[in-house]
């Protein structure tokens, strides 16, 4: 299965270029959708994404919560609304008590998430997306961890409407998604689904220069 999709997609620029085609550019554009950006390569498809239209971009800041002695599994996320989604299945399986997962959501806002908050958007809260209708983007999904924990966050500030796009997402997130959003637009659904990166001929790390640039070009629009 990764043989099949290896190399898919020829970079984020691609990636954008091909999510144009299957979303609502119509209603997109009349309605104003804000667009949430849910990592630095999430930023990138975003810009790119917007184009020329007039739409309100930003980055929703969040961070990983580890297993204590395994640094590749994922137990939890927080966002920088302090909103946090817990793997149940993981954290049995490895039973972890919900006093680690509090203490190390908190020791992540503390440290990384209003560090980042405070570098790249020198301080401005997350904008208000109260009544609006909101597309979550990122470059790829692997666990699903990270968009469930945007659309706590953000379906927690009462939007009118929640969309999301994504090149590549895994089955099993898209149909654990389709029940919290109003729809998704995506290019392809993977059952066996590898890490983002093999999917992309092209995908380098977002320098926090590039990142600087992105949000230096809608700090403004917020």
């Amino acid at each position: 299965m990764v043989k099949k999709y290896k190399d898919i997609l020829k970079d984020r620029k691609d990636a954008a270029v091909k999510l144009l085609d299957v979303m609502p550019l119509q209603r997109l554009k009349e309605e104003g959708w804000k667009f949430v950006a849910l990592s630095n390569g999430g930023l990138e498809l975003a810009t790119y994404l917007k184009g020329r239209y007039h739409n309100k971009v930003d980055i929703l800041f969040s961070e990983p919560i580890l297993a204590p002695n395994n640094s590749e599994c994922e137990l939890a996320r927080v966002s920088e609304q302090e909103e946090i989604v817990i793997n149940e299945d993981l954290t049995s399986a490895f039973d972890i008590q919900y006093d680690y997962i509090y203490g190390e959501a908190q020791r992540k806002h503390e440290e990384k998430i209003l560090s980042k908050i405070y570098k790249h958007r020198k301080g401005r809260p997350f904008f208000s997306v109260s009544g609006e209708t909101v597309l979550l983007i990122d470059d790829g999904s692997e666990t699903g961890l990270k968009f469930m924990t945007a659309l706590k966050t953000v379906l927690a500030l009462k939007p009118k409407a929640v969309y999301i796009a994504v090149p590549l997402i895994p089955a099993d997130v898209l149909e654990l998604l389709e029940t919290f959003a109003d729809d998704i637009y995506y290019l392809y659904e993977i059952e066996d689904y590898a890490c983002t990166e093999l999917y992309y001929e092209n995908f380098d790390t977002i320098s926090d220069l590039e990142i600087e640039k992105h949000i230096e070009g809608i700090k403004n629009e917020v």
